[in-house]
């Protein structure tokens, strides 16, 4: 990392502006290095292709030009070591503001503007009333996960009838627009599931009731969001109709428990289905009762966050999805011709999300100062060993490489957000459902009803 130097002057609306200043021998080494690169590139009689010294490709093209190509490769990186220096938590993308290029033995000078994680006044946060649902499993929904599993392991075999709704058919299309075949529009051997809505909608209804060598015209309108320039055209489809497929789900004996989870009886693989589910549902309940309790602390804490910082965290959440869909195979390009949305509209849609992470954000930071909690490298060490274990590699190890790749203080930050949400959770106190709506009805003086608890929080699910 360059020794960066840098101030910071506090902003209006949760920013800061740093004054950043790069030693002049960071900038002279910056240039020497660009200058040897450049250098393999030139040809200069004398010289061999690829030897040209890095003072002769400075005389050759003037120190003010290597030095501006030099900054351009490592303004990035300069920037990024004086955020870092600065001990800030930076919030989007920063605004940087770069001077007149410095000269010869002079440091280069530039300042960076950027959103900062705002600042939260706790209030009430230790004995927090909190809604926690009790677990609910009832036959029914164990009879419709092993109706799933029948659904899985069944077999489509060819039927001698017409199509229904649920059938499969094999079919080969042949789309025209204005009597004109269109590009994705031809398909052969094709199965389908009719019910699926896999096709354009109203394609699938107009097979149903087609039986094996039956031709068809169907028509269909293609929705105005579609990607390319299919959007809201109508198309005509020349459909045959090759085979049509039902599927055929096994009987519900012990041939079945063992092909579905290798499982000697149908009671086996229900008890089975039954723990698991019911663990499932105590794990989302812990983690709505933790998202339920920790918006409780928000709720009771004081706290201002600008609608441009929610925008710039917007943008990073919808990067950081972007990156998830790549990491797929699914492109920035693809997910917003399928979506039909620009990125803009896509981050004003995640605006709320990102006001509601920040809120968590600021509380859990505030509360990490207010109970001083300060992780141990055993605390790091624990919340390692997963990764540890996946890549087969030591924890010490792996802490040795995340200090070493600067990422230590981001780990630190991350497992005391991670205590201080175990602290609220230990700390809280669960009410039922009952209790919970018995609470949020309205009081008043007059009302002779007991005052709600000052404590008290209302649970928060992704769908509320």
């Amino acid at each position: 990392m360059a020794s960066v130097k840098t101030s910071i002057t506090e902003l209006p609306d949760s920013r800061v502006r740093l004054e950043a200043e790069v030693p002049a021998e960071e900038v002279e080494r910056r240039i020497q290095e660009v200058a040897k690169r450049l250098g393999r590139q030139l040809r200069i009689p004398g010289f061999r292709k690829g030897k040209v010294p890095p003072p002769v490709v400075i005389r050759r093209l003037g120190r003010e030009a290597v030095l501006d190509e030099a900054v351009q490769s490592f303004l990035g990186t300069w920037s990024l070591d004086a955020i870092d220096g600065a001990d800030i938590n930076p919030i989007g993308r920063p605004r940087v503001d770069l001077g007149d290029l410095p000269k010869q033995g002079e440091p280069l000078a530039f300042a960076i503007e950027i959103g900062v994680r705002p600042e939260a006044q706790l209030g009430t946060y230790k004995g927090l009333e909190v809604e926690r649902r009790e677990p609910s499993l009832d036959d029914s929904a164990v009879d419709a996960e092993i109706e799933t599993l029948r659904e899985r392991v069944g077999a489509l075999e060819t039927v001698e009838r017409p199509a229904q709704s649920g059938d499969s058919v094999v079919i080969d299309y042949l789309g025209r627009i204005d009597g004109e075949a269109f590009a994705g529009g031809e398909g052969r051997d094709q199965l389908l599931e009719l019910g699926s809505d896999r096709f354009i909608p109203g394609f699938e209804e107009q097979i149903v009731g087609a039986s094996a060598g039956d031709k068809r015209d169907v028509t269909v309108t293609f929705p105005e969001d579609y990607p390319g320039d299919l959007g809201g055209k109508e198309a005509v489809f020349e459909v045959t109709v090759n085979e049509v497929k039902a599927k055929k789900l096994p009987e519900l004996g012990d041939d079945f428990a063992v092909e579905a989870g290798g499982f000697d009886t149908v009671a086996e693989l229900r008890t089975d289905i039954e723990k698991r589910m019911r663990e499932g549902e105590e794990a989302a309940i812990e983690r709505e009762f933790e998202e339920a309790v920790v918006d409780a602390a928000v709720a009771h804490a004081t706290l201002d966050v600008p609608g441009e910082l929610v925008h710039e965290r917007a943008h990073e959440l919808l990067e950081e999805t972007m990156s998830a869909l790549t990491a797929r195979g699914i492109s920035k390009e693809m997910y917003l011709r399928i979506t039909g949305k620009d990125e803009e509209t896509l981050a004003h849609e995640a605006e709320p999300e990102a006001e509601k992470a920040l809120r968590r954000e600021a509380v859990l930071a505030a509360l990490v100062a207010a109970e001083q909690i300060t992780p141990s490298d055993e605390d790091l060490k624990e919340a390692l060993a997963p990764v540890a274990e996946r890549e087969s590699e030591s924890t010490e190890d792996l802490l040795a490489r995340v200090r070493e790749n600067g990422r230590l203080e981001q780990l630190r930050g991350d497992v005391a957000s991670r205590q201080a949400i175990d602290l609220l959770v230990r700390e809280a106190k669960p009410i039922s459902v009952a209790q919970a709506q018995a609470r949020e009805q309205i009081w008043t003086p007059e009302s002779g009803e007991p005052a709600p608890s000052e404590g008290s929080g209302k649970l928060w699910t992704p769908e509320s």
